[in-house]
């Protein structure tokens, strides 16, 4: 089992690694080509950190291994809350501005129940893939608009400071554009064919094996730039960040990998899997808001304390499943 769990480790260095490289040389691409900032904030870097999670979910669904395919998917969301926002806040309390509770969290919300909904005949179809594709389409198009229409932005001007400070020839930004993308799809080859193997190895299904180390791995891009942003003090950015990521997960991830195969999932995923996400994306409600004053609300480091706990707790819940028995 040395093999697997080499390819694993190597698979997701070089997934992390490679995921940057695409960012890098895709936003300074765009820009030599006079992109708003704006957009190159939401849809190259928004698509560029949640590329691993897409590109894992999309080779395991054509390998036939949904269970990995969905499991990265819910499994990464599950995570974003629990650890990573959790970590997060324990090194530095979120503030949580009303527009978050107001737009964003509803909006999560109701994709969640969407996705709840769709694994009731514990399958997704491609009609379910497709409408999750299309709601992620008007989503994508309705929150681009609305940013375009704002003098100013947090993350635009994030970007454009960014881009200020390394300016990146065309010729090394398409370089990088093509190397990292070509890398991420090798990366994940070998990173799903890496879990798989020791699925098989240690007796425990496809899906415990995306809902952890896969989902974590696919994760790390989101780690860093939340952490990166809270130590900044950029709460919206970091707290835009998990969101934005969960929105790709359950609409663009499992909506690509059901469209290239009808995926047929355990009765646990919705029983849960999605009832765990479905509370943790409540529980941001409820810390967010709380009994404060409204607009006044923050993520402590209880609360941040409380979600890692979740997180512990979770992960250690579908250890003992795996191997019950």
């Amino acid at each position: 089992m040395l093999l697997p769990i080499i390819a694993i480790v190597f698979g997701l260095l070089m997934l992390v690694w490679s995921a940057d490289r695409f960012i890098d040389g895709a936003s300074a691409t765009a820009r030599h080509y006079h992109m708003p900032p704006l957009l190159i904030g939401m849809v190259i870097v928004g698509f560029g950190t949640s590329a691993p999670e897409m590109v894992v979910s999309a080779l395991a669904s054509m390998q036939g291994n949904p269970g990995i395919a969905v499991g990265n998917a819910y499994g990464s969301n599950i995570t974003n809350i629990a650890l990573i926002l959790g970590v997060t806040a324990m090194m530095r309390p979120m503030a949580v501005h009303s527009r978050v509770l107001r737009m964003e969290l509803p909006m999560l919300t109701g994709i969640t129940l969407l996705a709840g909904y769709q694994l009731l005949d514990d399958e997704i179809s491609r009609l379910d893939a497709v409408i999750l594709l299309l709601v992620f389409a008007t989503l994508m198009f309705w929150t681009i608009r609305q940013g375009m229409r704002k003098k100013t932005d947090a993350l635009g001007i994030e970007i454009e400071q960014e881009m200020a400070d390394g300016v990146m020839p065309l010729r090394k930004a398409v370089f990088w554009l093509v190397v990292g993308l070509c890398l991420l799809v090798a990366s994940s080859r070998i990173l799903v064919w890496g879990a798989v193997e020791i699925a098989h190895a240690m007796g425990v299904s496809d899906l415990i094996i995306g809902l952890t180390i896969v989902a974590l791995g696919t994760s790390l891009p989101e780690l860093a730039s939340s952490i990166l942003a809270a130590r900044k003090g950029e709460h919206d950015i970091a707290l835009g960040n998990i969101l934005g990521s969960n929105l790709f997960n359950t609409l663009a991830v499992v909506g690509i990998a059901g469209s290239i195969s009808p995926m047929t999932v355990a009765p646990e995923v919705f029983s849960r899997d999605i009832m765990t996400m479905t509370v943790l994306t409540a529980s941001l409600f409820i810390f967010g808001y709380g009994f404060r004053k409204p607009g006044s609300g923050r993520i402590n480091r209880f609360e941040g304390t409380l979600l890692l706990a979740g997180y512990i707790g979770y992960n250690a819940y579908l250890a003992r499943s795996a191997f019950a028995g």
